[in-house]
């Protein structure tokens, strides 16, 4: 296992491959882990230098600090590019899926010197309303992540992965339930605030929308407005998929990723 200590924090984080290849970065959902993309590995492998981390109180990653109140975007996008100077890359290729897509989306308005492509899954300019996002984060702090995940997992995925993968459910709920709280908390609050719906209009970097059919979470008209507001090219959205295709669909995002990012 390997750590990074980073403003007060320790981050668990996964550096793989040849070091002559070119490092993408990959972050994964809210309520995941980095192992979210375990079954992307082999594949990338091949073709990158792969380095995944746990955001913060989430799998091996510590809690944010009790003296913080807030987590902000540019907190997340500066863990990405702490762990890009530490594989010692000056610029990278990113993919992040929902909160990893923000991160991904920061990145792009604010640091696209360092990227030199970018694949967004399953996020938004805009994900929900701020409204929503406070009521979760103040029932996760009543109730724990462990009774919250038995309601806010099932959403992750498409029913047909479900029916192939009886157990994903469970066991992805059980990840959820040993996560920290307050950081998911404080994470909710941050996802209620963000909109990049003008900050990301005269965007000079390659970038590739990637959706799920199937995701409730943020449906393919998020990932289309997304588009419109980039730049983009129209997303392409995986048949049958919910709003994790790492998990539910890896094969295939994988080659997307590769055709793409190569």
């Amino acid at each position: 296992m390997a750590f990074l200590h980073h403003k007060g924090r320790v981050i668990y984080y996964r550096l793989l491959g040849d070091n002559a290849k070119p490092l993408l970065i990959l972050a994964h959902a809210l309520g995941m882990t980095q192992g979210a993309w375990d079954d992307t590995l082999p594949a990338l492998l091949e073709r990158f230098r792969v380095l995944t981390w746990d955001l913060p109180g989430h799998g091996a990653s510590a809690a944010w600090p009790e003296g913080s109140d807030e987590i902000t975007p540019e907190d997340l996008a500066a863990e990405a590019l702490a762990l890009a100077d530490l594989a010692g890359a000056d610029t990278f290729r990113f993919v992040g899926t929902s909160i990893g897509g923000v991160v991904g989306q920061q990145l792009l308005a604010y640091h696209h010197k360092r990227l030199v492509s970018a694949v967004l899954t399953n996020t938004g300019a805009v994900i929900g309303t701020r409204d929503r996002w406070e009521t979760r984060s103040a029932d996760v702090l009543q109730k724990g992540l462990e009774v919250m995940s038995e309601a806010i997992v099932p959403r992750w995925f498409g029913p047909e992965s479900c029916r192939q993968q009886p157990a994903l459910v469970e066991g992805w709920a059980g990840i959820m339930g040993r996560g920290d709280a307050r950081s998911y908390a404080l994470l909710c609050e941050m996802l209620g605030t963000c909109n990049y719906s003008e900050k990301l209009k005269q965007l000079s970097t390659p970038l590739l929308l990637v959706g799920g059919s199937d995701d409730v979470a943020t449906p393919p008209a998020s990932l289309q407005t997304l588009a419109q507001v980039s730049g983009a090219a129209a997303p392409i959205i995986l048949e049958q998929i919910g709003h994790v295709p790492s998990v539910e669909c890896p094969a295939r995002l994988s080659q997307i990723l590769i055709d793409y990012l190569s």
